[in-house]
């Protein structure tokens, strides 16, 4: 059981670009599932270790951030979903949602 949420997640889809550090570069191009200030969850191809570090990055946008791989859950057998928890937001993250005003989430 994953435990319990400080911020309410927004569903929403929406194209990041997930990289891991310089010594042993992976870039990842995938869909949130949901999102908020403080993190994302992530479709993604591959299994992620608990606890790398990774940068965030939506796509276009002026906002990137370090996150910690917070949970790496195996969906399908070749699909996982990964809990990124922000370590570092740096700029504001705009999110429209079509049935609520804009809304921009700080890091």
């Amino acid at each position: 059981m994953l435990p319990s949420r400080i911020e309410e997640r927004i569903p929403m889809t929406l194209a990041v670009r997930i990289s891991t550090n310089e010594f042993v570069p992976a870039i990842e191009t995938s869909f949130t599932e949901n999102v908020s200030a403080r993190g994302a969850r992530v479709m993604t191809s591959r299994k992620w270790p608990l606890n790398e570090r990774v940068v965030f990055a939506p796509l276009p946008g002026g906002f990137s951030t370090r996150a910690r791989v917070a949970y790496c859950e195996q969906l399908r057998e070749s699909n996982f979903a990964i809990g990124l928890e922000f370590l570092e937001p740096s700029g504001n993250w705009v999110v429209g949602l079509s049935a609520t005003p804009e809304r921009t989430l700080k890091g």
